[in-house]
């Protein structure tokens, strides 16, 4: 349990990020404020901002989740990624001609290629998968603390019963929701800028704890090489028999680089004081994750070593009943199953797992199984065919809030306060930040083109906080009701197959091609969405549903022997057995034949449609030729080598010496040491000399430990330096600025300060633009 030191460690720095948005409050002084922080913001606010908003308590659970079971190896084949996305920046795919169209929205753009009606329907569709994605953030939240405080199911107070779940969703949703309504995106920016300072000493403390609790050569490398042949942890070239997250995973993950490139690009809103800033600070997000993912790393490996190493087996005993214990108690439908359960699971001894003696360890057997069987065969006594469903529900959650249980066990007196500070300030930061990404694209895209009469100042900011508020319902509702039971990240990809189902040719071919049209993005959109929302279906249940109607039926053979034969041709990546309890098809290959299908029809259904009549204006909605703008004039490439060079670093005539060397070190870093060194070079070396699993470990621990753990220091006392400079600019340049009164017939009066006047002026530009066509 938490002492009071650990309570003072709590409540203070809370009660001052809190009292910052209050204050921050005074600064607004006109819509431009409260939705882009009046456009001041220096590229450290905006860097330091996003290591809070970037680091989550979803992401943590995630990717402990993920790589408990599947280890590290597949990271070494994900740097090819790195070459494909430098080269669609150096192309500028997508986005050159996205700036080319001058729309301010995804939405308005949707608008100038297609119709109305299939702007709001996609901003529509595409706000409600992000949130469907997002709602289960509060839900883990709430699942963690309990865990992670050993909290009971439900509490009183002066007689009334609360239940302890919905309790922490609802206050989680208030203090982030709370922060909007405060001050907005200032109020946010300020906010997360704080918690990222706070955060950098926080997440150094806890990789130094671990670092010094965990011997590598001893404890932790001896774990991560202890695995059954094609399961390898560490080895890259060992991995064929991992399921869910493997090559067919990485080879997904390429594919939607091109085809989503644009499917959730932002509007033109922007927190930074100039083009230049945010730029710059888009360079910089690249040096800003390499603490966020050291701590990810360190964070796995940790729970690792102490759920398998034989000097911490009473340690993983006591973790895996607590653990199991908790879970049944939440799951468990009578009385009498969870007695059962927790006495099963209490009578299973610490293991005595010697490491290079006894069988390596595998998914399929692996000192969680007894644990995991044990589970099975009490909820099989579960009546009305539920065994099945609850085995699953236990599984997830075992799994997933193995981090919670196991920190609450290895961590001390002191450092229990600052993890709990860690979790709480990474769960607001997150969730502010997404529940106003939301009620942002509704309200561009939905809510302002469908109300006749604009709004006031006042009234827009307004409608913001209720937009807000009604997305904290839906996230209440949703994570309160909603069980998760697959992997977070398949689950995540799952939800956002109802928009990225469809979306993909809508963007890429709205701009790419002349023979899209509106027939063919509504059999995209629609197909998507209607397969986005069948393999929601089948996947939450499966257990409880479909596999027992396919058992009743007699059909779970022919359809296991259609499964098998179609995904043979892919095996081992691809593996579809039919299985009581969790779908065959996992989300993501639910995700790529939904692209694969919506791909064909929006081509199919627009050329089809196209017969006979006049192709799309590619030339008129991009601005080229007789339709050009503005005077512009496409600048012509230099495709010399030198020329080369210089776009793929991004250095432009603003760019200072400073910035010079912050753009070079990054693409030295990127291009030169993570893909030319530690994977080109050791490709070829493997070639002629292969690295055996001592070689691989100390791979891992120069390029995973050491090398990251010398630049997060680096960054760490760069980046505190640089957002304490540009916090206190910030308010230098809040309280600079001349008052403004916003009255509510939409009138500013007083000096209204240039950012904003461009942006009034822009707006007014862009009316008289679409009310002339």
């Amino acid at each position: 349990m938490l002492s009071w030191l650990d309570y003072v460690i709590l409540i203070v720095p809370l009660a001052f990020v809190y009292w910052m948005a209050i204050y921050s409050r005074r600064y607004i002084r006109g819509v431009v404020d409260f939705l882009s922080t009046g456009r001041l913001c220096g590229r450290y606010v905006m860097s330091v901002a996003g290591v809070a908003s970037g680091l989550s308590i979803i992401g943590v659970v995630a990717y402990v989740e993920v790589h408990y079971k599947t280890g590290f190896a597949l990271s070494f084949w994900q740097s090819l990624i790195l070459p494909v996305s430098v080269l669609m920046g150096l192309f500028g795919f997508f986005h050159y001609r996205y700036r080319q169209t001058k729309a301010m929205s995804v939405g308005q753009f949707l608008e100038m290629r297609y119709s109305r009606r299939f702007r709001i329907f996609a901003a529509g569709l595409r706000s409600i998968s992000e949130m469907l994605a997002n709602m289960i953030m509060p839900a883990v939240a709430a699942r963690f603390f309990i865990y992670f405080l050993d909290l009971p199911a439900s509490f009183s107070v002066c007689g009334i019963v609360f239940n302890t779940f919905g309790t922490l969703i609802f206050v989680s949703l208030v203090m982030a929701i709370s922060i909007i309504c405060i001050s907005g995106d200032l109020g946010i920016t300020i906010t997360d800028t704080l918690q990222g300072l706070l955060l950098y000493p926080l997440l150094v403390a806890f990789i130094i704890f671990c670092l010094v609790k965990f011997s590598w050569f001893e404890e932790i490398s001896p774990v991560m090489s202890d695995r059954a042949p094609g399961e390898n942890f560490l080895n890259p070239y060992d991995i064929k028999a991992l399921r869910d997250f493997n090559f067919f995973s990485l080879a997904l993950t390429i594919f939607t680089l091109f085809i989503h490139r644009g499917s959730w690009v932002t509007g033109g809103a922007s927190r930074a004081r100039s083009p230049h800033e945010q730029k710059m600070a888009g360079l910089l997000g690249d040096w800003r994750g390499a603490l966020n993912i050291l701590f990810y790393v360190l964070i796995a490996v940790t729970i690792l070593t102490v759920m398998n190493h034989v000097n911490f087996a009473q340690d993983s005993k006591k973790i895996r009943t607590e653990l199991s214990s908790q879970v049944a108690r939440q799951i468990a439908p009578t009385e009498a199953i969870r007695k059962e359960l927790i006495s099963s699971v209490e009578k299973i001894p610490a293991h005595n797992h010697i490491i290079g003696k006894d069988a390596p360890l595998s998914e399929k057997k692996n000192l969680d199984t007894p644990y995991l069987d044990a589970a099975r065969k009490s909820l099989s006594k579960a009546a009305d065919n539920q065994d099945s469903a609850l085995y699953q529900q236990f599984r997830t959650l075992y799994h997933q809030m193995m981090l919670a249980v196991s920190m609450r066990h290895i961590l001390p007196s002191g450092m229990l306060g600052l993890f709990m500070l860690l979790m709480i300030m990474a769960m607001v930061s997150t969730d502010d930040s997404r529940i106003y990404s939301a009620a942002s694209t509704i309200a561009q895209d939905v809510v302002l083109p469908l109300k006749k009469k604009p709004f006031t100042p006042r009234g827009h900011m307004n409608m913001i906080r209720w937009v807000s508020v009604g997305i904290g319902v839906f996230f209440f509702f949703g994570s309160f009701f909603m069980a998760q039971l697959d992997y977070i990240n398949l689950f995540v990809t799952l939800m956002c197959t109802m928009w990225l189902g469809g979306c993909g040719p809508v963007m890429m071919f709205g701009l790419y091609s002349r023979f899209g049209n509106i027939w063919g993005a509504w059999a995209s959109l629609l197909t998507g969405m209607v397969m986005g929302c069948s393999g929601i279906f089948l996947q939450r249940k499966w257990a409880d549903i479909v596999y027992p109607w396919l058992a009743e039926h007699n059909m779970v053979e022919s359809v296991g022997k259609v499964l098998t034969t179609l995904s043979q041709p892919l095996n081992p990546y691809v593996v579809w057995e039919m299985n009581p309890v969790k779908c065959p098809i996992n989300s993501y290959e639910f995700y790529f034949i939904t692209m694969i299908v919506t791909l064909f029809l929006y081509c199919a259904v627009s050329l089809l449609t196209n017969i006979g009549r006049e192709k799309f204006n590619l030339d008129r909605m991009l601005h080229r030729g007789a339709y050009a703008i503005d005077g512009e004039v496409k600048a012509k490439v230099d495709w010399s080598f030198k020329g080369i060079i210089s776009r793929l670093v991004g250095i432009t005539p603003e760019y200072t010496t400073g910035d010079k060397c912050i753009a070079w070190g990054l693409f030295l870093y990127s291009i030169g040491y993570k893909f030319f060194i530690i994977f080109v070079g050791v490709v070829i070396v493997n070639m002629f000399i292969p690295f055996n699993m001592t070689g691989w470990s100390n791979y891992f621990l120069v390029t995973h430990m050491v090398i990251p753990g010398i630049v997060a220091v680096i960054t760490s006392v760069w980046f505190t330096f640089g957002g304490v400079k540009d916090m206190i600019r910030l308010f230098r340049d809040l309280k600079a600025r001349t008052e403004v009164d916003i009255l509510d017939d939409g009138r500013v009066e007083g000096h209204v300060s240039l950012a904003d006047k461009k942006a009034f002026e822009a707006i007014e530009k862009n009316a008289e633009e679409s009310e002339s066509k």
